[in-house]
């Protein structure tokens, strides 16, 4: 199915649906839109609804198999009955005492070790219901060229607004900022009067935040400041760190009040026309000429004169320092004039370079995006350790999982890197070396032809002559890579309002939605919150139909949700082993009586293929076919 046809959908924002919390967040997000104070944030975070959307979104989670201190996973919770998830969690919030966070140390680029901080999984849950309600009060508030770890944002966004900054905008001078140890450093208190100042106000609420702050961390003690990496909420509240400092930026230059209203038109993305603003302040002002784009704690302010690019780095080395107890680090902070030099931002390094003449016949400045060289080694290096693996390993299985890991791999990196101007020039610099060592340790095993069954790769890698089969599956040929141009996020998206989301998401229209909300609304008490919640997904999955007839199901009464491997015989409440039948369909699923089975399948009148698909759940539960 190609992109064009396959219907819109976020699945966070369907699961919001699932639960019925999508028009509290629209409301939130509305309300935070017109700097509304929100005191009774409590009630909403604790709600049964928002505790069992928590545990949907996390569900799926890798990182949710991490475990904390107490040896616990997402399947320690999946165990759990909804009544008993939900009432634990809403005891642990009337009174939040953290557990310990486990510490990791995963190693850095430059060699050093980046500290984790990994909470229990019940401190992510409730990490997680804190962090819906929060989310949309926050977005509403957040600059649009803050990109890092915000809903419908990406790298991609950010490497679009740099480049538009330096081609379009013509500011060559970038100046580089690198936060000493940010996340380390990030000041409680401070932290706490920003999120007052957002109108965050619940006082409970915030007294839980700081309790999350300084969770014991095992083994070294209580944190004075920082936000541990690892935990689910510190990307945001690292955002509200610094979402002051993107407003004091924007208030230099492009937020600057001006007597008239210069903006008269929209563009269709629904940005507004700045240009007669512009023109007046550098006509009419002395202001220095300043833009900036973000990306976590990783940010550059571009420049039309050095001489501002030097006032401008002294004034926010200062405003760091005054207003967040920030330092930088003077090694790695830096202005560069873009025209002699490379500058470095999420795995890229951009630079500018004249192209041809403009009408009035001054050069023209484009920009040159090249894959970082530290990011083009680890991916070769990467690449021959899959085929060092593949080389020691003939077990068929092992192979297949290490062919997808490899293929996935790859275009992820073709998808990420792409978007760089010179990534094919790029990545010929190590295809040879790759390729050669593919050959090298795999010549023997190798083949030439093949069929491609995966439909991605045959729409993307099918026209390639480099592509190689290993026992008949795919190898995605590293050098096959087009550029692409990166898009800036679109101004009129956003996930927290009904117009907001029609371009990314279409809402749930195919089921009947006083029935989902019934389901969702009375779990069974006897099972699992895993088994309740496919529950609710498969009724959607299906359309609200039964699996085997087709026909519509209008009430609890007629819908069962089987278990097609029985818990006695190994089977478990996992999505795949779970389907929704009509009743009639379920008792003959189950029935051993001759007279039973002879009486509904006349009742039921199925063809070939659905009595193909029931005698194959029969089978299942070690029962004969009808």
């Amino acid at each position: 199915m190609t992109n064009e046809k396959r219907p819109l959908k976020r699945q966070k924002l369907r699961n919001a649906e699932y639960y019925n919390m999508q028009q509290t967040f629209d409301e939130l997000y509305a309300d935070s839109k017109k700097s509304a104070v929100f005191t009774g944030l409590m009630e909403i975070i604790s709600s049964e609804e928002n505790i069992r959307l928590a545990h949907r979104n996390m569900r799926k989670n890798q990182g949710s198999k991490t475990v904390g201190v107490d040896d616990k996973s997402i399947k320690d919770l999946n165990s759990f009955s909804e009544q008993a998830l939900t009432a634990h969690v809403q005891k642990r919030l009337a009174w939040y005492i953290p557990n310990q966070v486990r510490r990791v140390e995963i190693p850095k680029d430059n060699g050093k070790m980046r500290p984790l901080g990994i909470p229990t999984i019940m401190d992510r849950l409730i990490q997680q219901c804190v962090l819906q309600v929060l989310e949309p009060i926050c977005e509403a508030k957040f600059h649009e060229r803050s990109n890092g770890f915000r809903p419908d944002h990406s790298a991609e966004n950010a490497i679009a607004q740099a480049e538009r900054m330096i081609q379009n905008v013509g500011l060559h001078y970038v100046v580089d900022i690198d936060i000493k140890s940010f996340f380390d450093n990030v000041n409680h208190g401070k932290l706490l009067k920003q999120m007052w100042a957002l109108g965050i106000r619940d006082k409970k609420l915030l007294s839980i935040i700081s309790a999350m702050l300084k969770a014991e961390v095992a083994g070294i003690g209580f944190p004075e400041k920082g936000t541990p990496q690892g935990g689910i909420i510190s990307p945001l509240l690292s955002n509200i760190v610094l979402n002051e400092f993107d407003w004091w930026l924007a208030s230099q230059w492009e937020n600057m009040p001006t007597k008239r209203n210069y903006i008269h038109r929209y563009y269709k993305n629904g940005t507004p026309d700045r240009s007669s603003t512009v023109r007046t302040l550098r006509n009419y002002s002395n202001l220095k000429e300043c833009y900036f784009v973000r990306y976590a704690d990783d940010f550059k302010i571009f420049c039309r004169k050095r001489s501002d690019a030097v006032k401008l780095f002294e004034a926010t080395k200062l405003w760091l320092w005054e207003r967040l107890g920030l330092e930088i680090s003077e090694e790695k902070s830096k202005i560069i004039n873009l025209k002699r030099h490379y500058s470095e931002f999420l795995g890229f390094k951009l630079k500018v370079r004249t192209k041809g003449k403009k009408p009035d016949g001054q050069p023209r400045h484009v920009v040159e995006a090249h894959i970082k060289d530290k990011a083009l080694g680890k991916i070769k290096e990467k690449s021959k350790q899959f085929f060092g693996a593949l080389r020691q390993t003939y077990n068929p299985q092992m192979e297949y999982t290490l062919i997808m890991r490899y293929n996935a791999y790859i275009i992820g990196i073709h998808n990420y890197y792409c978007i760089a101007t010179h990534v094919n020039l790029d990545i010929q610099k190590i295809a040879f070396d790759v390729k050669k060592s593919l050959y090298n340790r795999l010549k023997h095993r190798l083949q030439k032809k093949g069929q491609l069954k995966d439909s991605y790769i045959k729409q993307k890698y099918g026209k390639s002559r480099e592509i190689r089969y290993l026992n008949g599956y795919p190898l995605v040929p590293i050098a096959y890579v087009q550029h692409r141009v990166p898009m800036d996020k679109t101004r009129t998206v956003c996930r927290y309002s009904q117009a907001g989301r029609a371009g990314i998401h279409e809402n749930l229209r195919c089921v009947n939605m006083e029935l989902l909300y019934y389901i969702m609304q009375h779990p069974f008490s006897n099972r699992s919150v895993e088994y309740n919640d496919n529950r609710v997904s498969l009724y959607v999955a299906q359309y609200g139909k039964c699996a085997i007839t087709g026909r519509e199901l209008f009430d609890t009464t007629d819908l069962h949700c089987h278990h097609k491997l029985p818990m006695e015989l190994g089977g478990g409440d996992e999505y795949q082993n779970l389907i929704i039948v009509c009743n009639p369909v379920h008792r003959l699923i189950h029935a051993t009586s001759v007279q039973v089975i002879e009486m509904l399948l006349r009742e039921l009148n199925l063809d070939l293929k659905q009595r193909k698909k029931l005698n194959k759940l029969r089978e299942m539960m070690g029962l004969e076919a009808v």
